[in-house]
């Protein structure tokens, strides 16, 4: 049932900022307060929830005059979503969205204290100031400043803020769509996280926009067997038939398929390098991807699907053999390749063992064509003359697939110009996240831009 709405308690809110201020001049700020809220989500809603952040947000845009909406989609998971009016009424709106949660950091494993905002060498440290609280402070301090300003963008813009990103959407982007659809009335298109970054190839720098993302499919395999003291014979142990079940699909080699998306992305990495592009030559393949630097843990792991075994349970003593078993499989699949993943998945677990689902999310893949894209591409190379933009597949996941259920085209647009050795991929989830401080004012920039003229 949807939960009542929650009153929006600023929470930490600055002073009124001057009209004078911009957003380049506040983004680092924003940023920093947003990474000092832990909103760790441990997938179990047990953690602290995204409300004292979403509160804080809210201030930050009451502020400036904006109605925000916030609600709860259980206790302590937490959404909102505004509206900017735009000066053409009659285009369709675009949708501005972030999520607030973050995956957890554990303290001993980073250089820093992950929720302390630390500023060192042009470099902003802490859990999500790669994923995502850049790209949320950038829609603020835009949001902010057009407000300021009494500047309208070009069309109505929809921001939200969701909870629960980092588990698949279930507290907020889903709920959201499915209990409050009419917040995104007249919208068409949306953007949001893991796009716009770039990476050098071929000694020119080439900025990366997401119009596609792999399908989610956690998987929990069950296999049962006849239970029984360890010193026995048993010739239908769950463990054997579930650990024989893990090794096919963890070991099994996923078919080269290349989608549209990547083969526009190979096909222009071959001409910033001169490397040839064979889609039948895997070896070329390779070499085009590598080229790409450390985007190339991205862009990898969307040339197949991919199978990962992640979590294994079974049994309470060593001498006691257990009547079932069970492990989790971090399952993704590339746009059109769902049935034909489900079948080979099928297959390799072989008939001892179950397959049951923890979370499914569908693949999407738009055209690297548009309006909206072509507005994206001028406002990178505005800012960074010479600049490539090539499109990419993303391996993970982002609140796009939610919005895709309201007819919603989504892409990856978090504009960073970030440094050639920069490991930027391997910052997701990872430790000592970290985003260069001149690439947030460049993406505020960027996403200004964007918003005053598309």
């Amino acid at each position: 049932m949807p939960s009542e709405p929650v009153a929006a308690v600023p929470s930490a809110v600055p002073s009124a900022v001057p009209t004078a201020v911009t957003a380049e001049d506040e983004v680092l700020g924003l940023c920093r307060d947003l990474i000092r809220f832990d909103t760790s989500n441990y997938g179990d809603n047990t953690g602290p929830g995204e409300r004292a952040a979403t509160e804080h947000v809210a201030g930050l845009l009451t502020e400036v005059g904006l109605d925000v909406e916030v609600f709860e989609s259980a206790p302590g998971r937490t959404n909102l979503v505004t509206r900017l009016a735009g000066a053409d009424p009659s285009k369709p709106a675009l949708v501005l969205h972030g999520h607030l949660d973050v995956v957890p950091a554990r303290a001993e494993d980073w250089t820093v204290d992950p929720f302390a905002a630390e500023v060192t060498d042009g470099l902003l440290w802490g859990r999500g100031a790669v994923d995502m609280k850049d790209m949320d402070a950038m829609i603020l301090a835009v949001v902010r400043q057009m407000a300021r300003e009494g500047r309208r963008p070009a069309r109505d813009v929809v921001v939200a803020m969701f909870a629960d990103e980092e588990a698949g959407g279930t507290y907020g982007a889903h709920w959201v769509v499915d209990h409050r659809p009419e917040l995104f009335e007249g919208a068409t298109e949306a953007i949001s996280e893991v796009g716009g970054f770039s990476v050098e190839v071929g000694g020119r720098r080439a900025y990366l926009v997401q119009t596609a993302e792999k399908g989610l499919a956690w998987l929990r395999l069950l296999a049962d067997g006849r239970a029984g003291h360890g010193s026995q014979v048993n010739d239908d142990n769950a463990v054997t038939h579930l650990a024989e079940a893990v090794a096919r699909l963890g070991r099994y080699a996923w078919p080269l398929h290349l989608t549209p998306t990547v083969r526009a992305l190979l096909e222009g990495v071959s001409a910033l390098t001169g490397l040839p592009f064979d889609p039948e030559d895997p070896a070329g393949v390779d070499r085009l991807v590598a080229a790409l630097g450390p985007a190339s843990r991205f862009v990898g792991a969307t040339l197949r699907n991919t199978t990962n075994p992640t979590q294994l349970t079974a049994g309470y003593k060593a001498n006691v053999i257990p009547g079932q078993a069970q492990a989790a499989i971090d399952g993704r699949f590339l746009p059109g390749q769902e049935a034909q993943f489900d079948a080979t998945v099928a297959e390799l677990v072989g008939p001892h063992v179950r397959v049951e689902h923890i979370h499914r999310d569908t693949a999407l893949e738009v055209p690297f064509t548009g309006s909206l894209v072509d507005a994206m591409v001028d406002s990178l190379v505005a800012e960074d003359p010479g600049a490539a933009v090539l499109p990419y597949t993303l391996s993970g996941g982002t609140d796009n697939k939610s919005l895709s259920q309201l007819g919603i085209v989504g892409y990856g647009f978090a504009p960073l110009r970030l440094p050639a050795d920069l490991d930027f991929a391997g910052m997701f989830h990872g430790v000592d996240e970290r985003v260069p401080v001149d690439a947030l004012a460049f993406g505020t920039r960027v996403l200004d831009r964007l918003l005053s003229t598309y």
